[in-house]
């Protein structure tokens, strides 16, 4: 390793040396095509912790949103979180810059010199990059794509459908990353549309201006709103966003299960069907799917798809953990999504605590 990179985190080394133990497979560090997988330390580490952390803040006039919008970010318990987090045994925390509410979780400069008042005075996230930093885990950062289901404050300050839309976006997302230099690790964008290698490239330049070994994904849902296509939507990204909405059996369901209503069916055993449609099931069988490293982000305890009720993004202990199990088995990772409480970032103490005993699983496990 380079001595640039050995000064990069804190404890690098020790946490080197501890996810190289816990990994079930052989990691290839290279991609099929002989490039170098930015995103082999995802197949290496135990698995990510994921939140989305939304915020819709009240009030009638826009000063009183904006109001409080800072009082709830100012009282993010980040100690209580990273605690929650740390006692997870989670090696990396992909956590939501915004999503669809028209406000963003941390300070941003780049959207506050176009309008005030859409973004908190606090850098949630550049603390969250600090504390992780220091841990020697990883930040990536979770944001809609550019052109689908881009917030809709960005879409009206960057000019969506407007000529030069997509380099102002890209803009946006390198002034972001600079800002955040090495203290984030990785991009995850939602509801992204099929375009041509060099546009991706584009986007994938920009994730990269403050840190350019940051790894990148692009969601087209391929693992459960594709029609069972689960080829990545962007074939030049690093890891797969993996978007999954139920399990069953320990196997991905790739059918998509929508929208919610009377076709929407549950069986004598108690497993959602969708009227006329045969269920459909998945596992990975290599660390790579088509020259991207693999990997999924799976819900618990709170659902991606309102066809899918919460109850059944719940699972027990040993179909959860087979799963992970059988993942890694082939050098595959895997971010579990776990609910979180806006006013104060707590995360419900039962979710929390399989999250723990997974952990706990996945040490023991490999030790043997």
């Amino acid at each position: 390793m380079k001595r640039s990179e050995q000064s990069v985190f804190p404890g690098f080394f020790l946490w080197l040396v501890t996810v190289a133990a816990l990994a079930a497979a052989p990691v290839e560090t290279r991609k099929p095509d002989g490039t170098p997988n930015r995103a082999a330390w995802m197949a290496r580490g135990t698995f990510g912790m994921m939140t989305h952390y939304l915020i819709t803040p009240k009030g009638s006039t826009p000063q009183e949103r904006t109001a409080d919008l800072n009082r709830i970010v100012d009282q993010f318990d980040l100690a209580r979180y990273l605690k929650q987090f740390d006692e997870t045994g989670a090696d990396w925390l992909i956590f939501t810059l915004g999503q669809g509410t028209g406000y963003l979780s941390s300070r941003n400069d780049f959207i506050d010199r176009l309008e005030g008042g859409f973004t908190p005075h606090r850098d949630l996230i550049g603390e969250l990059g600090k504390k992780l930093q220091h841990r020697g885990k990883r930040l990536i950062v979770y944001f809609p794509g550019a052109h689908t289901a881009a917030d809709p404050m960005v879409k009206r300050l960057l000019g969506l459908g407007t000529d030069g839309y997509a380099d102002r976006h890209n803009r946006f997302i390198r002034d972001y990353s600079i800002k955040l230099g090495r203290l984030g690790s990785g991009w995850w964008f939602d509801s992204c549309n099929q375009q041509d290698n060099a546009a991706w490239q584009k986007e994938m330049d920009a994730c990269r201006a403050g840190n350019p070994d940051s790894v990148v994904a692009f969601s087209g849902a391929e693992f459960c709103a594709s029609g069972g296509q689960i080829r990545p939507q962007c074939p030049i990204e690093d890891y797969h966003a993996g978007e999954i909405h139920l399990l069953e059996d320990g196997k991905i369901r790739t059918d998509f299960i929508y929208p919610p209503g009377e076709d929407v069916l549950v069986s004598a055993d108690r497993k959602l069907r969708k009227k006329g449609q045969e269920a459909k099931f998945y596992l990975p069988k290599s660390q790579f799917i088509d020259n991207v490293q693999w990997h999924c982000l799976l819900p618990i305890d709170l659902t991606f798809n309102p066809a899918v009720p919460n109850q059944y993004c719940h699972y027990t202990d040993k179909e959860l953990f087979q799963f992970v199990d059988d993942i890694k088995a082939v050098g595959g990772a895997i971010t579990i999504n776990v609910p979180i409480d806006i006013e104060n970032g707590h995360i419900p103490q039962d979710t929390h605590a399989q999250l723990v005993r997974l952990g706990k699983h996945l040490q023991s496990s490999r030790k043997k």
